[in-house]
């Protein structure tokens, strides 16, 4: 049995054997890339002699056929076919590809064969980031998903992760809520005692509008409510205390919507603008007394050569306001010198919207002229786009509002269910398995519109789309790992096993030499911050084991049994494959569907 997670893939396998075949042939050459790549005319192409050929001023065949000469005989290499101007058509053995599914398929708790990655650290990843007493809606879902997905994926790859919600729980708002609360005891109380996500945020929204309407019409109440941020920033007891009512009620009320969409977010992760509040006077005298931040107007600013408006003025990063209040950058500036000095993070990841790319430019900038950010320590934008509508445009109710997120979420559970109870008297699902299904079809259809997507690009949400059983959707990725458990449950007494000795058809090769491509694929992910392309990996997993059924029949009895047992090892690979990799991207993968 292998060690654990470590069985390299045949790609890199082969790049070695060519990199030591150029050495050996070429010592002149030094170490060379062969430039190896998966190919239509072969299982790989190897193009890297053209350029040592040119570099060498030799003739690129010549040399082809020297390399091809040095490379190891038998094994992995089936045939090498030199190409136009020195390129090498690779083609391996089948026996090399069951053998090295058959390792991956041994190594234990279910890794696959999926390495460590080498230069793994530690990351302190910032995603989920709700605001106190404020309705979720759908601009915050993609930093959810996206979030999870990373946290998921950099962690099966050997990263110790950090979580980190940084909620908005802290602000001028908090005066006027508070101070209503004083004036309204009670106001906080669910109606029947409730202690549910919606009756907190019902009772959250109640109070906010009953306290905007009074700070509006009253000038005396407005004023009170200016005091009261004063105490809350001065560190009130009593104001505190009421304060960290609308933080419970609204966590109530968090932890309800991060429940539907099947996500675990802990209450030791969320560490919202609050929580570094004791940093900022001392972030600010930092970055004064080293001249990175300067006065200017009475504020405390930061500039940059390259940020100008419109006047052709440059644009600065206000960390304290003119009146003494700090503004967003001291709060993230104070994150940063937190998370690097105290959690001891290599790597920072900010999982947040594309339209405030300028501003953590900018706090990047800042933190780096401070020396809180190195070359040891790097901080990173995930920058996302945009939801947009079926029309193309920001995603809105019918009456121009911006969507609930809870709504959502239950609109597309609402339909997937529909769309499983359809089906369900072919496979004889129970009542609970169709609402339990439904539940997982229809967070997973939101979840993989998203995650398929490149993050930084906008998106159109269209459930009609993705809870279709065709097409590049979550919903046809479960419906493959649901019908291979079907499969499997039909087998009898046949059991998967590799056999080396079987020579394989093409739908057979084609989907071996994918599914060896995985462990490849996640530390690409990793290493890019780029779940899009886990989602396309397993789309075409999916498509290559459509072409299979379509062209080897599994259980026919016409098949040896050890044809029955090689084909059902390969179905059951892709199972487990399919189930950890739309697992890394926070998706269910029902049994039967």
């Amino acid at each position: 049995m292998p060690e654990h997670g470590s069985v390299p893939s045949l790609a890199s396998t082969l790049q070695q054997q060519l990199a030591d075949a150029l050495t050996a042939a070429l010592p002149e050459a030094g170490t060379a890339d062969p430039l190896l790549r998966r190919s239509d005319r072969a299982d790989f192409q190897a193009n890297g002699i053209l350029a040592l050929a040119k570099k060498l001023k030799g003739n690129p065949r010549e040399l082809a056929g020297q390399v091809t000469a040095a490379l190891p005989a038998g094994g992995l290499i089936k045939d090498i076919e030199v190409s136009g101007p020195g390129f090498l058509n690779i083609t391996l053995t089948d026996r090399a590809i069951l053998e090295k599914l058959a390792a991956r398929a041994a190594d234990g708790e279910g890794r696959l064969g999926v390495p460590l990655r080498p230069d793994a650290g530690k990351t302190v990843i910032d995603y989920a980031q709700p605001n106190v007493a404020k309705e979720m809606h759908v601009g915050h879902l993609r930093s959810a998903v996206i979030g999870d997905a990373m946290v998921r994926i950099l962690e099966f790859t050997g990263e110790d992760v950090v979580r980190r919600h940084h909620i908005g729980d802290w602000g001028t708002q908090f005066g006027m809520l508070i101070q209503y609360l004083i004036e309204h005891p009670g106001a906080l109380k669910h109606e029947g005692g409730a202690t549910d996500g919606e009756a907190a945020m019902s009772t959250l929204n109640r109070v906010y509008k009953a306290s905007r309407a009074l700070f509006d019409a009253d000038e005396d109440f407005k004023a009170r409510s200016r005091d009261r941020v004063v105490a809350l920033q001065a560190g009130d007891p009593e104001t505190l205390e009421l304060w960290q009512g609308f933080v419970d009620e609204s966590k109530i009320y968090f932890h309800s919507v991060f429940d539907k969409l099947d996500m675990e977010v802990r209450d030791p992760d969320i560490v919202g603008e609050s929580g570094y509040n004791d940093m900022l006077e001392e972030t600010c005298r930092i970055l004064e007394e080293t001249g990175v931040a300067v006065r200017s107007e009475g504020a405390l600013c930061v500039f940059f050569d390259d940020v100008k408006g419109p006047d052709g003025n440059k644009v600065p990063l206000i960390v304290k306001k003119t009146n003494g209040g700090y503004g967003y950058a001291a709060t993230d500036l104070s994150a940063i010198r937190n998370r690097v000095q105290d959690l001891k993070a290599d790597t920072l990841l900010y999982v947040v919207d594309a339209r405030q790319s300028l501003h953590f430019k900018m706090v990047f900038e800042t933190a780096r002229r401070a020396g809180w950010l190195n070359e040891d320590v790097k901080a990173v934008q995930l920058a996302f786009g945009t939801v947009l509508g079926k029309d193309g445009k920001p995603f809105k109710t019918r009456e121009g509002e911006t969507v609930r997120l809870e709504d959502l979420l239950d609109e597309a559970v609402a339909r997937a269910t529909a769309v499983v109870r359809e089906k369900a008297g072919k496979v004889g699902l129970s009542e609970e398995e169709i609402v339990e299904n439904g539940r997982y079809v229809g967070v997973g259809a939101v979840k993989y519109a998203d995650l398929s997507t490149s993050a930084v690009r906008d998106y159109k949400f269209d459930l009609d789309q993705m809870v279709s059983l065709n097409g590049d959707t979550s919903v046809y990725l479960q419906y493959a790992y649901a019908r291979i458990q079907s499969i499997l449950r039909k087998a009898g007494d046949a059991v998967p096993a590799a056999h080396p000795e079987l020579e394989l058809a093409p739908a057979e090769r084609a989907l071996g030499l994918h599914l060896d491509q995985f462990g490849e694929v996640l530390s690409e992910v990793a290493s890019g911050y780029e779940p899009h392309k886990l989602a396309a990996y397993l789309y075409q997993l999916a498509s290559h084991l459509t072409t299979f059924y379509d062209q080897c029949q599994v259980l026919s009895p016409d098949n040896a049994p050890e044809t029955v047992e090689n084909r059902l090892f390969l179905v059951d690979l892709t199972a487990r494959t399919l189930h950890r990799g739309m697992e890394l991207l926070g998706i269910r993968t029902p049994e039967r569907l």
